[in-house]
């Protein structure tokens, strides 16, 4: 219960944090002591979660007990399940001049982005499955399912991403 209550308490932190942000218009002055509180909350933020991500990889892999020939796969399948950096989104100003053809094209070419990184998690989850013996694929199922199930695998135990629950 308490990774749960965790997960809701960060994603609230999260989208508190990003409703503060989408709020502000244009970029934030570099005087301003509110905008640099949220930029270093935004870097705290990134910082622990990327550690939080690297400890339930490395549990995993131990719980895999991985050979060393299976080493590759599964480096490549950590590294698509990375988030990418956070990717610009066109600002607010830019947004309403554009017309709503040009916004429609944005959010496809942004979707566009998405479904690449998710192919790409696809082909390398796939390539390390079929590496594993048959203990190593029960383990990885039991423990991927959870991830699986509304979050996605690249939300391993985090939370504030689409599809979370």
């Amino acid at each position: 219960m308490k990774p749960i209550r965790s997960t809701l308490i960060a994603t609230l932190c999260v989208a508190s944090l990003s409703g503060v942000a989408f709020a502000q218009s244009g970029n934030p002055a570099t005087d301003n002591p509110r905008a640099d509180r949220l930029e270093n909350m935004r870097q705290h933020h990134a910082e622990r979660h990327a550690e939080r991500h690297a400890a339930r990889w490395a549990e995993l892999k131990t719980k895999l007990n991985l050979q060393a020939a299976q080493e590759p796969a599964w480096n490549r399948f950590v590294q698509s399940m990375q988030q990418p950096a956070r990717t610009a989104r066109p600002e607010r100003a830019r947004l309403e001049t554009m017309t709503t053809p040009e916004r429609l094209d944005q959010m496809q070419a942004m979707k566009a982005e998405r479904d690449a990184r998710m192919q790409q998690r696809s082909e390398a989850t796939r390539a390390l499955y079929a590496g594993l013996n048959a203990d190593q694929k029960q383990v990885f199922d039991q423990e991927t399912a959870r991830a699986m199930a509304g979050r996605g695998m690249h939300g391993m135990g985090h939370a504030g991403h689409h599809g979370h629950r």
